[in-house]
């Protein structure tokens, strides 16, 4: 950031409340300027920093000391400096993931639900046990007319419902002042009411109906009911907040790949090890062998091979000369280098894939859940029903007609508990993530897994998810006296002394024979040409027409043949013995062999596939029509991968991307779903919302059977946890008391309930079978 003249008009931080001027703090993109707060917490105004800038524009770096802001997935346009709850919905707010580390740190939130969690476990069993078993007659005498095991029940489940479950009724709260009813709202509804029913008829049985009461005069209570669905949810959110803290993963791995110092050179060429964040454009950098680039620029002196694959996907190593641009995190190979500092900080090529991924992962908003639209509707109308049966059997029930009136309300608000509505997603969730962990698909959470049935368009990368990600000899062809085993022999002979990739794939070829290997003498490696060196007196150079040309060495004879490969993406090295060319070696990075069959079932699955590579148009074309895909962009920066992506998606495509390397990160964020191949960088496994781990693209079209069936079981399970509740709500409320005299005890109005948690889970079970 640099200094600009702004006016020195003071204003008021709308997110932390200081009161500040403009000042020297401030990034320019695509002709806006972007004001920052102060060095203490940096938050962004536009160009009028009296205007807040909205969670759409892009995410800055900040100092290390940075307080993150707090949203809600549901509902970003909350936004607040301080953890806490969404007004609307009832969630918990998450911290929004910038470039600093304290905003990827573990969610305090998490840990305040797993104290609630465990401590109401520890409550919940020996409340379960009392329900189901009792205490054995005699071994502790009646209080007076009170139950010794119902007086425990109370006792343990009470903390668990109010203390355990106190989140809940907080966020129900929120929900009914904003008239956003929710799951939590029923949630509340449901353990309360059988709290507070279970607390009446313990202490005032005379309440109840004599035929409501046994021999001993006791009522039957709900105080496990009400710890158990406590418990269950607390779980499900225990295990919805780690999904979420996991989204941040790829910003922790980023950071960390960056290396923290460096060499700069002083104006009579002495080196000084001086932190990344001290240097600036013009520096003059010492690059070792073997070390990172650390800012972005161009090479001043030396000549060697960068590894770029983390920015452009690519496996080749590239020569980097006089006058070529370097990017800050790229690894150095065997030469040194000295280069100049152009781009520093937040204006790398690293830095700004760092900002697109966190700007993706923030703006991605999770599905509403269908429970919650259900609800909406459900949730009132229970309440409604409940009162009205309360009111009807109180103004117009037979006496005492108090007692029926709360029978019958109660039993309304049991039979509608939302137990199996809360089941009737995790369960079938959890199956669902097992069993594609035995098949090599790691889903991240239960949103990608219900997105992904709606995918309609899946973008691949070419380079580790199309094909191996790596160069492979293909084929030896000899011209002259050679054969095509003593081509390759004798080039193995050359490349054995050397580490490219492409001296790696010929020394690797399965058909080369060790033994045959004759020994090289006077070996030599040009850099960005070939190999050289003398076998039984002879001169063999191995390398690309720049080499041979070098040597004197004419290729025209051969062009035809060149030009037919290098169309295909494939790469020609020749072989000279005493400037003569004996033949000449393919090699491609070859389609992995169960592509194309993935490509068809996929295809089949009713979705389009379009390819994104940074290769070259004849490369890229080569490999489409090979496979049959549907669209192919060539010479895509890793940039434009993201842009792609939500194109696609403005056009109406709910889009799954699928890439292996860092440079697929920020467009694995940016979709609908996000596929990282089990070969690929730690980045883009993090970026991503589901993993393969055989890195092959069999497993999209499993992924994508295994999310078809799993929301059609979600769909059932829904079904019952409705069905069930919602037809015995009627008989709850007393309207075939006056045709047959049933008024329904909240016993069977729990029975029923209990019936479709189990209806919920064993439909749930059937996926485990489900053949993939």
């Amino acid at each position: 950031m640099t200094s600009q003249n702004t006016p020195e008009t003071l204003f008021t931080d709308p997110v932390c409340g200081m009161q500040v001027k403009p000042g020297p703090l401030h990034w320019q993109h695509a002709g806006t300027t972007y004001y920052f707060c102060s060095d203490a917490c940096l938050h962004k105004f536009k160009t009028d920093p009296q205007s807040y800038l909205l969670p759409s524009a892009p995410v800055i770096s900040a100092p290390m000391d940075e307080k993150p802001l707090y949203t809600c997935p549901m509902h970003p346009q909350i936004r607040q400096n301080h953890p806490g709850t969404c007004p609307i919905c009832g969630m918990a707010l998450e911290a929004v993931p910038t470039l600093t580390p304290a905003s990827v740190e573990n969610n305090a939130e998490l840990h305040h639900m797993q104290r609630r969690f465990w401590g109401s476990v520890i409550l919940t069993f020996p409340t379960f046990m009392l329900a189901m078993l009792g205490i054995p007659a005699g071994m502790l005498p009646d209080i007076g007319w009170l139950s010794p095991s119902q007086m425990l029940q109370c006792v343990l489940a009470t903390p668990v419902v109010w203390w355990g479950g106190w989140p809940f009724f907080t966020r129900a709260w929120q929900s009914l002042t904003s008239l956003n009813l929710n799951m939590f709202t029923l949630i509340a509804l449901g353990t309360g009411s059988a709290w507070v029913y279970s607390v009446i008829a313990l202490f005032m049985p005379e309440l109840f109906p004599a035929s409501m009461r046994n021999q001993q005069g006791h009522v039957d209570v709900y105080f496990e009911a009400a710890a158990m669905i406590t418990t269950l949810v607390l779980l499900g959110q225990v295990l919805e907040i780690k999904a979420h803290i996991k989204t941040h993963g790829a910003i922790k791995l980023l950071l960390g790949m960056a290396p923290k110092t460096t060499w700069k050179l002083d104006p009579q060429g002495h080196e000084m090890a001086t932190p990344i964040d001290e240097i600036m454009p013009g520096d003059r950098l010492k690059i070792k062998p073997g070390e990172k680039i650390p800012v972005d620029g161009i090479v001043v002196e030396g000549r060697s091979h960068v590894d770029e694959s983390m920015i452009n996907g690519e496996p080749v190593p590239l020569l980097k000369q006089k006058e070529s641009p370097l990017f800050a995190a790229t690894l150095n190979g065997s030469g040194v280098l000295i280069m100049q500092a152009q781009k520093v900080g937040k204006q790398t090529l690293f830095a700004q894939i760092i900002a697109m991924v966190s700007q993706a992962q923030s703006s991605k908003a999770p599905i509403q859940k269908v429970a919650d639209k259900v609800s909406a509707i459900f949730v009132p109308l229970v309440l409604f029903i409940a009162l009205i049966a309360f009111f009807g059997w109180w103004q117009f029930g037979p006496e005492p007609s108090l007692s029926y009136a709360l029978v019958a309300g109660v039993s309304v608000l049991i039979i509608a508990c939302p137990c199996a509505l809360g089941l009737a997603t995790p369960v079938s969730i959890t199956v669902a993530l097992g069993k594609g962990a035995t098949h090599g698909i790691l889903i991240k959470d239960a949103a990608a897994l219900e997105t992904l049935e709606k995918v309609n368009l899946l973008i691949v990368d070419k380079t580790g998810t199309l094909t191996e990600g790596r160069p492979s000899l293909i084929q030896s062809i000899p011209v002259k006296n050679l054969s095509a085993s003593e081509i390759q022999h004798t080039a193995a002979a050359l490349a054995g002394n050397s580490d490219h990739p492409f001296s790696k794939a010929i020394s690797a070829h399965p058909q080369t024979d060790p033994a045959q290997l004759k020994t090289v003498q006077d070996f030599e490696s040009i850099t960005g040409k070939g190999l050289t060196g003398i076998i039984e007196g002879k001169t063999v150079a191995l390398g690309n027409p720049a080499l041979m040309q070098q040597y004197g060495i004419q290729t025209a004879p051969l062009e035809q043949q060149m030009q037919e490969y290098t169309q295909k993406g494939h790469t020609v090295l020749f072989l000279a013995i005493d400037k003569i060319i004996y033949g000449y070696l393919v090699l491609a990075d070859q389609i992995k062999t169960d592509t194309p069959q993935a490509i068809r079932k996929i295809q089949q699955a009713g979705l389009k596939i379009v390819m994104l590579t940074g290769d070259s148009e004849p490369s890229a074309n080569a490999i489409a029509q090979q496979l049959k895909l549907d669209q192919v962009k060539a010479n895509v920066l890793p940039g434009e991968k993201a842009k792609w992506v939500s194109r696609f998606q403005q056009q109406g495509y709910i889009v799954a991307m699928a890439g292996d390397g860092i440079n697929d990160a920020p467009a694995l964020a940016q979709a609908n779903v996000g596929i990282a191949m089990g070969n690929g960088t730690d980045i883009a496994k993090e970026s991503a919302d589901i993993t393969l781990v055989k890195g092959n693209l069999n497993g999209i079209a499993t992924a994508i059977q295994l999310s078809r069936s799993t929301m059609k079981n979600i769909r059932q399970n829904l079904f019952f946890a409705f069905a069930y509740n919602s037809a015995g709500i009627p008989v709850a409320a007393g309207v075939l008391y006056p045709f047959v005299g049933l008024l329904l005890s909240p016993m069977i109005a729990a029975a029923a309930m209990s019936f479709s948690s189990v209806s919920v889970i064993a439909n749930a079970l059937r996926l485990a079978k489900m053949k993939l």
